[in-house]
């Protein structure tokens, strides 16, 4: 990490337990200038440096396992056996392509190996919540094959009340797995398999209300007369083989993943208590499944290669369906909405298919002994097709088509280049700078009922550039480490997103340039015995030097408002005390105490949505016996009522409340397997 020349955040599997890190938006603040947060369906918005992911194309890639988890509509954010969580800070498109403008979050679980290793972990804590976490690793022929699983399964009562019902919102139900099986074929030749899966039960999904005000003078109180209940699920699979020679490795990947979503029941368009509007998807598994196939081959130095050049080059292709059938229904009381009819269902039809593919390529040159040059370029090229029908179906009448299938596409191509200097002024002291290109996919407009945002219009990639000049240091015998990072970013061709309601479909435009630059510091160390500290800090200043949006058929003009979802400053302290009884090393007291503190930010284009800073305090007390370990935690201490995430059309969603519970888990480390029999 230390040798690395670029802005990178590493947290191992012991930081993600003392942390408590079970979602990706658990990582905000944790890293600098890095926050996540989602309206209550686990589908995390992460902004890194102000590069903020606004649609279904991120702006910040998300890989598990080596596999990009290709859009929001795919990905896994429960995290459970994870062995280390790497953030790469700025663009990554060299290596990672596309949607990596605004950085990369790689996860990456606990595999099996030569020993037996299982774990078992439950928590109980307020809101009804219970988690309950088990895995086994085992060498089924050692040095030959091994296999894995590891199971999460979790319950949990909604934060909010619903007056209506009278019963709790956003209640949660959820179930996740992920196997291995790896068989080594010799010394150079290794296959892994993976498969994950989660479904997610949320009665409630969108605990939202109208406006600041209500937020705050009614904290978690809805009033909604739908229940909008939501069954999501997600299935990824990969088969990855790797070929070590003396002279290259050679990687192969190839993944599927699949993600079906839909309402039970027609979700809460108006968020109240009247039959106006609600969102109604549940049209059967052909419609709202995301599909995304994979392939990837990697051709690199080795790893360990002690040669002045160093290399990797490969090829990466995918093939994308994703058709959405999505209707808004005006009930009873539609007229309060401007509908001159009611009890209707106006239905959308988008379906998007593409395909696209890459190749790329970067060398790590050493000019002297402490002087290395690295230089990148991947070239992308995208095509997409979207076809789109509009449906009027009135109560007990027939459907009339109101847009007749029709249907456009468009091609994208994309360089992202990247060249940065290392230089080490000795074995615990790097300085590097770099120059790197990233961008966000273009796509074609989706149909909805604003006459003012039509259908099939093409909008371009969006590109940034970043400049970055940083440090990297270990003091005291490397018990202390200080890095520190100079950025600047620049973005054109940003891609603006205008949320049409009732129908939440997203509209994407070119319009705006965006301006952002800031420092980051991550310290940490080991001052005494016993005792650790972390502290980061972030300060972004992201501007947008033009921004032109429709607002009632007339284009406003934003330019010098700020970016959303970009706290103006992070950070993060943390301090654990660890205790050994008496002489027995085996039995440990523990506590550990977490500030973190997130700046002033907007959650809207015309920045009238803002939540002011605010800190939170997390607290944990535990006993460590060998492998077992139980401990009481305590997070959102005070209590702080905040906005974490709210839309561009005012629905807004209040964080977790306090939260509380006991943890308790054990793990073994047995024997190795059985020796294979020849």
């Amino acid at each position: 990490m230390q040798k690395t020349p670029l802005s990178l955040s590493v947290l191992n599997a012991k930081e993600i337990n003392d942390i408590r890190i079970w979602d990706v938006k658990d990582l905000s603040a944790v890293v600098p200038n890095l926050y996540a947060a989602h309206p209550g369906d686990l589908r995390s918005v992460v902004s890194i440096r102000g590069v903020t992911t606004s649609s279904y194309e991120p702006a910040v890639a998300v890989y598990v396992d080596g596999v990009n988890q290709f859009s929001l509509d795919t990905y896994i954010s429960q995290l459970n056996d994870i062995e280390r969580i790497e953030v790469l800070r700025g663009p990554q498109g060299t290596l990672y392509g596309r949607n990596a403008s605004g950085g990369v979050i790689n996860i990456i679980t606990k595999q099996p190996d030569n020993q037996i290793r299982g774990f078992a972990g439950i928590d109980y804590g307020n809101f009804g919540l219970q988690r309950y976490t088990a895995g086994i690793g085992i060498p089924v022929i050692t040095d030959k094959l091994f296999a894995g699983a590891t199971g999460l399964f979790q319950l949990k009562d909604g934060f909010s009340l619903n007056e209506f019902t009278g019963s709790s919102y956003d209640d949660l139900n959820m179930s996740q797995g992920n196997y291995f099986l790896k068989y080594q074929t010799n010394k150079r030749l290794t296959f892994l398999v993976n498969l994950k899966h989660q479904l997610q039960l949320n009665s409630g999904a969108f605990p939202l209300v109208s406006g600041v005000q209500e937020a705050f003078e009614n904290p978690y109180t809805l009033n909604q007369n739908r229940i909008s209940r939501m069954r999501d699920k997600t299935f990824n699979l990969s088969l990855a083989a790797t070929y070590q020679h003396d002279n290259y490795v050679l990687n192969s990947q190839t993944s599927y993943q699949d993600n079906y979503r839909f309402y039970e029941d027609p979700i809460d368009g108006d968020f109240s208590n009247y039959d106006i509007v609600a969102v109604v998807n549940n049209y059967g598994e052909k419609w709202n499944r995301s599909k995304v196939f994979m392939h990837e081959i990697r051709l690199s130095s080795p790893l360990h290669s002690i040669s002045k050049l160093r290399w990797n080059t490969g090829i990466y292709g995918f093939i994308q369906e994703n058709p959405v059938k999505q209707g808004t229904y005006y009930g009873d009381d539609a007229e309060m909405y401007g509908s001159p009819i009611t009890n209707f269902t106006d239905i959308n039809i988008n379906n998007l298919t593409g395909y696209g593919f890459a190749g790329f390529g970067q060398i790590d040159y050493l000019l002297s002994s402490s002087l290395s040059l690295i230089v990148g370029l991947r070239y992308d090229y995208e095509h997409k097709k979207q076809k789109i029908e509009g449906v009027f179906l009135p109560d007990g009448g027939e459907a009339v088509i109101t847009r007749t299938d029709t249907s456009a596409s468009e091609a994208y191509g994309n360089f992202s280049p990247k060249i940065a200097l290392n230089y080490s002024l000795s074995k615990e002291h790097n300085f590097y700078g770099i120059y790197s290109k990233g961008f966000r996919a273009g796509g074609i407009s989706q149909l909805s009922s604003d006459p003012s945002a039509p259908p099939l219009v093409p909008y371009d990639s969006e590109y940034s550039d970043n400049f970055e000049i940083g440090s990297k240091n270990m003091f005291a015998g490397k018990r202390l480490r200080l890095n520190a990072t100079l950025f600047y970013t620049r973005i054109k061709n940003g891609q603006i997103p205008v949320l049409i309601m009732p129908e939440a479909l997203t509209l994407i435009r070119n319009a705006a340039k965006l301006e952002s630059k800031g420092v980051e510091l991550e310290l940490s160390g080991l001052p005494v015995k016993g005792l650790e500290f972390t502290y980061t800090f972030g300060y972004t200043n992201a501007s947008y030097r033009e921004l032109i949006i429709a607002d009632d058929g007339e284009n406003k003009d934003l330019s010098g408002n700020k970016q959303i979802f970009t706290p103006q400053t992070t950070s993060f302290l943390s301090l654990q005390y660890t205790r050994s009884l008496a002489s027995n090393t085996n039995s440990k007291l523990f506590a550990r105490l977490e500030h973190r503190n997130i700046g002033k930010q907007y959650f809207n284009l015309a920045n009238t949505i803002q939540q002011d800073a605010y800190n939170l305090l997390n607290f944990r007390l535990g006993f460590q016996y060998k492998r077992m370990e139980a401990a009481l935690w305590v997070s959102n201490l005070m209590n702080k009522t905040y906005i974490d995430y709210a839309y561009d059309f005012g629905a807004v969603h209040l964080a977790e409340p306090r939260m509380y519970g006991l943890t308790i888990k054990t793990s073994f480390v047995g024997n190795s397997g059985k020796k294979e029999v020849n």
